[in-house]
């Protein structure tokens, strides 16, 4: 994507929120809302990823095969992951890395091993909860299926049935009066099954045999499946002036979409790098990240060694790329809300379209330190952005991400920042519409060293 021209200085005021937004951040904010639409999955998250570093010139390799150390744009998919990478003309074996860290999976409801179930006349899907979702957001909301299935050969296929498809219907208030003084209580188990049509004859197969179809297979053929439901009300601009965005899956697609253009934003005009800039989006961090895909799992930093080893490094080059790397964690974080002020810090009040965040927790349940926040700060005084401070209130328990599994797990120095939204978790949350792009700014900043 072209890259827009930057703003003038690092003490550029938050863009007003009484207007639109503004020309140089409407068009990275119009292909994030695409983005997002796109990639109902972590499957199709990485694979519209990948399709974005393609057009910048980078190639994929299989993790079976012999890596060379030649410059230029290289990529690995694995499962919702995607680590992609960027040798410059000259990098020495012993080169330090710039990672960009993010993750692809949001919660939501999952389809179960077998799927097909039903009562009273209604048919309905069997799922499952991932993460930690808002139930009450996926209620009387229109729903699609996405994911992937896998055939007898071992391969897989995307699928992506975005219309109206499933609806998880609440209950009456005229049959459950106490919820006007109680408040809604959901049991995970009986009240998310969701409904997908009518009949008494529920049988084994019809759900998979359906999205069989819709992705042109023969339905014989499908022995696995990896499937989700998400909303299909498309994002929006929304606001008096337009200057807010919802959307679903911004936690954490939003950093996920500007690692993406950063990366290849660097890559495609060949800057003169110090550094080898990478992407590492990882599936599973809303359950804890501990799969072969996720942060806590060996992916990163396999790829990292083998890209040390291929350019003819040896194990003390890598101890020294690894010793001079730095992570920038990308999550999203917590704008104040207007409605619950009380449940923030009284002195951190994050606002949206006020710039990226750096995320501070001295329990660990973040990894920015002092040393961390100097780097940060560089970036966004390169690139003319402003940045605000994130850190919990005292009295509350602190959320987490990647960035502390990825420091510890590796040994890499790794800042935690993100993006200021609200709804967070929700089927569809809210964000400013300048902050992707200033957040993007800050991540090619910091990717040119």
């Amino acid at each position: 994507m072209s890259t827009p021209a930057r703003p003038s200085s690092a003490t550029t005021p938050p863009q007003s929120a009484s207007r639109a937004p503004s020309a140089f951040d409407r068009g990275h904010t119009d292909d994030l809302m695409a983005y997002l639409a796109a990639s109902p999955s972590p499957y199709h998250a990485v694979a519209n990823a990948a399709e974005r570093l393609e057009k910048a010139g980078f190639r994929r390799v299989a993790e079976t095969d012999a890596w060379d150390g030649s410059t230029g744009g290289t990529y690995v998919l694995r499962g919702g992951a995607i680590v992609a990478w960027y040798v410059p003309e000259g990098a020495a074996p012993h080169t330090p890395f710039r990672i960009l860290g993010a993750h692809t999976d949001s919660p939501n409801l999952r389809v179960k091993p077998l799927p097909d179930a039903g009562a009273h006349g209604w048919r309905q899907v069997a799922v499952e909860v991932y993460g930690g979702p808002l139930l009450n957001s996926w209620l009387d909301r229109d729903l699609g299926l996405a994911g992937r299935l896998t055939l007898r050969d071992g391969s897989t296929r995307l699928v992506n049935v975005d219309r109206p498809l499933l609806r998880v219907p609440q209950l009456a208030i005229h049959l459950d009066r106490s919820v006007s003084t109680e408040g809604l209580k959901l049991d995970k188990q009986r009240h998310l099954q969701p409904v997908w049509g009518l009949g008494d004859d529920v049988r084994d197969g019809d759900l998979i045999a359906f999205l069989a179809q819709e992705a042109g297979l023969d339905p014989r053929d499908v022995t696995g499946w990896d499937l989700m439901v998400h909303s299909v009300e498309p994002p929006a601009y929304l606001g008096r002036d337009r200057e807010l965005v919802a959307g679903p899956r911004m936690d954490n697609l939003l950093s996920v979409h500007a690692a993406t253009a950063a990366l290849a934003d660097v890559a495609t005009r060949g800057a003169s790098l110090p550094s080898i800039p990478v992407l590492a989006a990882f599936d599973h961090e809303e359950n804890g990240s501990q799969s072969d895909t996720g942060a806590d799992g060996p992916l990163l930093g396999t790829v990292l060694e083998r890209s040390v080893f291929a350019r003819g490094g040896s194990y003390e080059d890598r101890a020294r790329a690894f010793a001079g790397t730095v992570c920038l964690s990308s999550d999203t974080g917590h704008a104040v809300h207007p409605n619950y002020a009380e449940r923030h810090d009284p002195t951190h009040h994050p606002r949206v379209n006020g710039g990226p965040l750096l995320k501070v927790n001295v329990n660990q349940r973040y990894a920015t330190d002092g040393s961390g926040r100097a780097v940060f700060a560089a970036a966004c005084e390169k690139a003319g952005v402003p940045f605000q401070s994130f850190v919990s209130h005292n009295s509350m328990p602190c959320g987490t991400t990647i960035g502390p599994i990825t420091a510890a797990r590796h040994g890499i120095r790794t800042v935690d920042i993100g993006v200021a939204i609200l709804s967070m978790h929700s089927a569809r949350e809210l964000c400013g519409a300048d902050d992707p792009y200033l957040l993007a700014r800050a991540l090619v900043a910091f990717l040119e060293g």
